[in-house]
């Protein structure tokens, strides 16, 4: 073992949840490396629960045979779901039998953080030009924030959340009429419903933000159908802000969560969990066994099995 491992932080593990998309999975790598060049005191590692490599097990084991026993995972996610909620405790836990001596400390997800905020009102307004025109517009303009959507009612309550504390903080201070909260898979309104919406109610323009951190299939999807609606209703200016993306402000708020996670901060909020509080349609969800996520690349998994997840990223 290197005697400097004994005087370093536990190392950072981030726990991505993977993408089909090439250019998804190397802003995620690239994450990784700028947080890995700004740590000097603790090594970074980083893996995904499912669709691409590296899996989870595979950044477990590399921080395990350079001989770290304890880490600290934070979840890139934005809301608290089933693969936060469940899917990662899962697979750490199931870490934690492989590797003796193994142990964790579990971070909680970005959800809506001031820098959060912050980083969308940037991304608005790299798509919001900053003209004497446009500035005199804002009145007409207004945000489709999209999230990704889940069967949680939890996790979208936690995106309509983001779109009204944006709304009344960084929308407004723009003058911005309104910012609605939309989604593009697995939850309603989605994108063309979130956009049919904001017609009806006279808006002439629209800045389509996805809430999303990297690029991905979701997000792709997110463009192509603002852009199909913007086709057959050529009166609305329609336009799609870029992804979070990799940067400096989301590192900060990922050492954040570390040391949250470290100093056993976490004060997450559970009051409105479905696998605690019984939700009406959710009754059956309270106290469900979480399991580890299938990830084909695991060797706890034969290939070629499907996970039950139909939708992609």
């Amino acid at each position: 073992m290197n005697p400097r491992k004994d005087t370093m932080k536990p190392p950072l593990l981030l726990v991505g949840h993977g993408t089909r998309d090439d250019k998804g999975v190397s802003d995620f790598t690239a994450f990784v490396d700028r947080l890995s060049r700004r740590l000097d005191d603790r090594e970074v590692a980083g893996g995904f629960i499912e669709l691409s490599p590296p899996p989870l097990t595979d950044a477990v084991e590399e921080l395990y045979r350079n001989g770290h026993r304890r880490v600290v995972a934070v979840p890139m996610m934005l809301v608290a779901a089933g693969h936060a909620k469940g899917d990662i405790p899962g697979a750490l836990a199931r870490e934690k039998e492989r590797h003796e001596g193994f142990s964790y400390a579990y971070g909680r997800p970005l959800g809506p953080h001031r820098t959060m905020l912050g980083l969308l009102a940037q991304r608005l307004d790299e798509v919001l030009d900053a003209s004497a025109d446009d500035l005199a517009e804002s009145g007409d303009t207004a945000v489709l924030l999209v999230g990704r959507g889940s069967t949680d009612p939890d996790a979208n309550a936690e995106v309509c959340k983001v779109a009204r504390l944006f709304q009344e903080g960084h929308a407004k201070q723009r003058g911005i009429a309104s910012v609605e909260p939309a989604f593009i898979s697995l939850a309603w309104p989605s994108v063309p419903e979130g956009l049919e919406r904001l017609r009806r109610l006279g808006t002439r323009r629209v800045v389509v933000l996805p809430y999303f951190l990297f690029s991905g299939i979701l997000p792709d999807r997110v463009v192509d159908q603002s852009v199909e609606f913007a086709t057959q209703h050529t009166d609305m200016d329609i336009r799609c802000a870029p992804v979070i993306g990799d940067c400096d402000e989301l590192a900060d708020m990922i050492v954040e969560r570390y040391d949250e996670a470290l100093a056993g901060d976490i004060r997450m909020n559970c009051d409105t969990c479905v696998y605690r509080a019984a939700f009406p349609g959710f009754e059956s969800k309270v106290g469900e066994p979480q399991t580890p996520h299938h990830h084909p690349d695991d060797p706890a998994h034969g290939h070629g099995h499907g996970h039950g997840h139909g939708h992609g990223h």
